[in-house]
């Protein structure tokens, strides 16, 4: 892979693998860095709506709400479909977007969980992404074919989440939590596999930099939703 790498993006078959590295070392810091990035502006965000008693009851106490989390979905569809006619640029601002409006959503968490019991599971979601991240830019092993089985697990918890919309089942929605802990904590891995695999395509600056802004999203939502779910499971209600 990094022949291939060094043949396309540097014109050299000879070239130092310590120069391909070093490379690929500046790429995955630039996507940790965005994604990073985007989970503090999600954060500032949630955090001055969940302090505003008169942006809570606008987002969630109309119709606003579903359109704040109806946003996101849209603006990652938009970036999926629409990635090769978009500019970097374009796709950095919907990029940054996506985050804010990511936050407005996340400020519930903020009302119904108690300060220091978000700070432990954050803390705690941190650690295990750092971990699973670690593994997945480190492992030798292809993980492919745990990407397959972990898709299809993501599949079984939205259809799961979207039965219980309907049941209300405590048990169902534990169950859901435990299963979607362990689908995002292997996704983590694959993701960042997946992120380093796709810099060795050895793509045009343009197509790489719109690589960068996508690896960041994947990060962030594997982040977040692990976050999201580790709260559900270990969250000490208000």
């Amino acid at each position: 892979m990094a022949t291939n790498f060094e043949r396309r993006a540097w014109g050299s078959s000879t070239i130092d693998t310590g120069v391909i590295d070093q490379a690929l070392r500046s790429y995955m810091l630039r996507v940790y860095n965005m994604m990073a990035s985007g989970l503090l502006l999600s954060g500032i965000v949630a955090v001055l709506t969940a302090n505003s008693p008169a942006m809570m009851q606008a987002i969630f106490g109309s119709g606003l709400g579903i359109v704040v989390m109806l946003v996101p979905l849209g603006i990652i569809m938009a970036m999926s479909f629409g990635i090769n006619r978009m500019s970097a640029n374009t796709v950095q601002i919907l990029y940054w977007v996506f985050v804010a409006t990511f936050g407005l959503s996340m400020a519930s968490v903020f009302y119904i969980y108690r300060i220091e019991s978000v700070v432990r599971v954050f803390f705690i979601t941190a650690a295990t992404f750092g971990a699973m991240s670690l593994y997945g830019y480190t492992t030798k092993r292809d993980l492919t074919n745990l990407g397959a089985f972990l898709f299809m697990g993501l599949v079984g918890i939205i259809i799961a989440s979207l039965v219980n919309l309907f049941v209300h089942s405590s048990m169902l929605a534990f169950a859901v939590s435990v299963i979607g802990v362990l689908v995002f904590t292997g996704l983590t891995a694959f993701d960042t596999q997946q992120i380093k695999q796709e810099f060795y395509e050895g793509n045009p600056a343009e197509v790489t930099n719109k690589q960068a802004v996508m690896g960041a999203v994947r990060l962030y939502l594997d982040f977040v939703n692990l976050f999201m779910l580790l709260l559900q499971l270990i969250g000490d209600r208000r």
